[in-house]
């Protein structure tokens, strides 16, 4: 059955890679799908769905910025030297493949329901320091298996403590471009919090270990880390020596300057959570707890802000596509597009069936908007209101929205550059055995939404 699986996984990324188009395009061509439909299904004529596309194309300036943050200071964090010391340490912890990969894939998970940017890169990072590791002692490892491993953190992260959509529901102020169409904030306790969604976090905890080692061929089928692999992804030597120890160079690497910001902003986050506990948590804090965590590991200010940079090109997608996932939503909210939609929605469901079908839609529209905070802009106004109609609880909505982005994610060679890029593997490579395990959580999703 595991061959099988397998062979489907493969079967679907070849058809992914094939018939997917880069994710630009399709923000392109959902704009003129969304724009058709407006015209075709409301009153309003050309030049109001063109104003409505405009008007709504500028109002996600802010949550844009805090998605790119989230990504960056989720970047930087992992590359600091303590944490790919760590890193390295752990995976030299098993004694056998299979255990090399579960590992890995388990701790990715973890590191990814914290912080998504934080699990993508550190579960890269992994990846790679255990083929290397595995190659020295003597280990049969699958490379291929154990990046699709390092890769587990983007099926569960939306769940988590940097999902898009919960936390821009707690949000207050600008950053929260649905309080109007929810009515109110939306607290974690309804969402990210709820026993529904932290027993599926625990069951996926569970069942992503537990199919990577049993997905792990052979030691004779094995194929470890190639020697061209081993020259992807390597660290650039330190920029400290390099330049004569000038005062401004005296400034720049200055550990002084780094933890008078780092005291600063601990002055204020530990007050603020022994106040109000997890509540609170919202993308801001987020952002800063990572920014100031990551600026205290790297040290100076001039290393963090090198490993910030480092991030930036990964953030390349959404800083260009957000404004267009924007544009959608304005076409969707100005035109009454979405109470349309939302019509559908609620004509072939029931209260017990809404979350399924939330999820198998939030599922296919993450294969063309590959961002979780993109999507919660251009779906979130259709489940709001179908959920309102319905009478199914918000938060329950949201975290199965939150569940179908992630699950096709698995999928979606979007996310997975930095990966590969780290690894020096290609999308084929990985996207068979990440397909498998995305058949197995959306059982365990369709169930858990079923049951709670």
């Amino acid at each position: 059955m595991i061959g099988g699986l397998r062979r489907l996984g493969e079967w679907l990324t070849r058809l992914s890679q094939r018939y997917l188009p880069d994710p630009f395009i399709f923000a392109i061509l959902l704009t003129l799908l969304v724009a058709a439909l407006a015209l075709s299904l409301t009153p309003s004529g050309l030049s109001e769905v063109v104003g409505a596309w405009y008007k709504g194309f500028w109002e996600l300036l802010t949550f844009a910025m805090q998605m790119v943050l989230i990504l960056i200071t989720g970047f930087a964090l992992a590359s600091a030297p303590l944490v790919r010391s760590g890193l390295r340490r752990l995976v030299t912890l098993p004694r056998t493949g299979p255990g090399v990969v579960a590992l890995v894939g388990l701790a990715a998970a973890l590191l990814g329901w914290l912080n998504w940017g934080l699990g993508l890169i550190a579960g890269a990072i992994m990846a790679r320091e255990a083929a290397l590791a595995a190659r020295l002692r003597g280990i049969a490892v699958h490379y291929p298996l154990l990046a699709a491993a390092g890769y587990s953190g983007l099926a569960v992260w939306h769940g988590g403590f940097s999902g898009s959509a919960p936390l821009t529901a707690n949000t207050t102020g600008p950053g929260n471009f649905m309080l109007e169409e929810i009515g109110r904030i939306v607290p974690l306790s309804e969402t990210i919090l709820t026993p529904m969604n932290l027993t599926l976090t625990l069951a996926a905890f569970g069942l992503i270990p537990a199919l990577l080692f049993l997905l792990h061929p052979p030691a004779a089928e094995s194929r470890g880390i190639a020697g061209g692999e081993m020259e992807e992804g390597r660290e650039e030597d330190s920029h400290a020596g390099r330049e004569p120890l000038t005062p401004a160079r005296r400034l720049e690497e200055s550990r002084l300057l780094a933890w008078i910001i780092v005291l600063g902003g601990l002055s204020y986050l530990v007050p603020f959570f022994i106040k109000s506990g997890l509540s609170r948590l919202d993308l801001n804090s987020i952002i800063f707890i990572f920014l100031i965590l990551g600026l205290a590991l790297h040290g100076t200010p001039m290393a963090y802000a090198r490993a910030f940079a480092g991030g930036t090109r990964a953030a390349s997608g959404i800083i260009l596509q957000f404004p267009f996932y924007a544009g959608i939503m304005g076409i969707m909210k100005y035109t009454g597009l979405v109470g349309v939609i939302a019509g559908w929605f609620v004509a072939f469901s029931t209260p017990q069936s809404f979350p399924f079908w939330t999820l198998v839609s939030a599922g296919l529209v993450n294969l063309a908007v590959p961002s979780g905070g993109g999507q919660f802009a251009v779906q979130g106004p259709v489940i709001v209101e179908a959920a309102h109609t319905l009478g199914v609880p918000v938060g329950k909505a949201i975290m199965a929205l939150s569940y179908g982005d992630e699950l096709t994610n698995l999928i979606q060679p979007f996310w997975a550059l930095p990966l590969l890029g780290i690894t020096g593997l290609k999308a084929g490579e990985v996207m068979g055995y990440t397909a498998t395990l995305m058949l197995f959580l959306f059982l365990l999703m369709a169930t858990v939404l079923f049951i709670f």
